[in-house]
């Protein structure tokens, strides 16, 4: 059963999420897992908490 975890930023809605979901999902039936058995979960993280290099990317794009 895969568990397929997707962290971004916040601002997609419902539709876009719902059809990343459902793509993900065809990805796996594809590779021959019941659509069934496949989760997807999505967790948002506001720019200021995502950091690279030691930098967050608020700051790297100016909204910190």
């Amino acid at each position: 059963m895969p568990i397929v975890r997707i962290e971004l930023f916040p601002g997609r809605d419902r539709a876009t999420l719902e059809s990343i979901a459902r793509d993900i999902t065809q990805l796996f039936e594809k590779a021959g897992v019941a659509a069934a058995a496949t989760t997807i979960l999505f967790s948002e993280v506001a720019p200021t908490d995502w950091f690279v290099a030691g930098k967050s990317l608020a700051a790297a794009t100016n909204k910190d």
